[in-house]
């Protein structure tokens, strides 16, 4: 059996790569890291008029009703570009938690929602722009939140919102950490073709690091390890009955191929890698943070073993 995506999934993956090519969004990121949320909020509309965020909502409320292979094609462009603001959360969380006018909303991209899932979970992400805050019993939390918590990934603006520990909808925390592991997949992405193009275009003792046999060992690695957990992210979301198992393996193998990913890039890029003002930054702490968000490896590994 062959497995591939749908041309009508491969389109959706190619205009939201044009769209969020020619967007900056770096610098929607670095604004929204500092409280400004001007810019990723015009980009948030934008990424609604394509389906984003009604990829998984219903059509009786306005979505698309499509599966979680869409929402992987989704995430992973939303990572590659590394996108601010709580689109796991609204994407792919949210619509398994709202009903009604709130659905439509959110689908139409007007209601921006967050989650908070503790243990995993304890803290909402950008709770000061959301417009409603959820834990995954679907209850709306109301009670006055604390932040930003700091974090590692500056643009992931963290609040402490009171919620009480459970899963009581393990699909959408499923779904949440099956989004995460795209973004994760996308990321690594990323950091495989800046660190590709850089080594064809940097020259060290006259020659183009790229010839070094050390720096193509290095580069094969990465693109071993991504092409290894995208079957297992891609098959994770048509897993059916075992869903929970693989969504769980997926994360395992995109969070190590994304820190592989991070670190030879920095190995490649040299001092650069390190400044606030090359965007190699953005991906450096994002993959850093999305590896812990949504469960732990050592969480997901156990989950596998189960």
């Amino acid at each position: 059996m062959r497995f591939q995506l749908s041309p009508e999934q491969r389109q959706f993956a190619a205009t939201l790569h044009e769209l969020l090519g020619g967007a900056d969004t770096a610098a929607a990121a670095r604004a929204w890291a500092a409280g400004e949320h001007e810019r990723g909020l015009k980009l948030w509309r934008a990424l609604a008029d394509v389906g984003v965020f009604a990829l998984l909502v219903d059509q009786e409320h306005g979505g698309i009703g499509a599966g979680p292979a869409d929402l992987v094609v989704a995430c992973e462009a939303l990572g590659y570009h590394a996108v601010p603001g709580p689109l796991v959360e609204s994407a792919a969380v949210a619509p398994a938690l709202l009903t009604g006018e709130r659905l439509s909303a959110l689908a139409e991209g007007d209601l921006v929602a967050t989650v908070v899932a503790p243990p995993e979970v304890p803290l909402a992400l950008d709770a000061d722009v959301a417009g409603v805050v959820l834990d995954l019993t679907g209850a709306e939390l109301t009670g006055a939140g604390t932040g930003p918590v700091r974090s590692i990934d500056p643009p992931r603006r963290l609040f402490r919102v009171p919620a009480e520990a459970g899963r009581a909808n393990g699909a959408a925390f499923d779904r949440g950490v099956l989004a995460v592991a795209a973004q994760l997949v996308g990321a690594g992405q990323w950091l495989l073709d800046a660190s590709v193009a850089y080594a064809k275009q940097r020259k060290q003792y006259g020659r183009l690091i790229g010839e070094y046999q050390a720096i193509k060992h290095l580069l094969a690695d990465v693109v071993t390890r991504l092409e290894l957990a995208r079957p297992l992210l891609y098959g994770a979301a048509v897993a059916g009955d075992t869903f929970a198992r693989d969504v769980s393996a997926a994360k395992v193998m995109a969070g190590d191929a994304a820190l592989l990913a991070a670190r030879t890039a920095l190995q490649v890029h040299g001092a650069i890698g390190y400044t606030a003002e090359h965007d190699l930054g953005l991906r450096l702490t994002k993959v850093r943070a999305l590896a812990g968000a949504w469960g732990t490896g050592s969480f997901h590994r156990a989950r596998v073993l189960r």
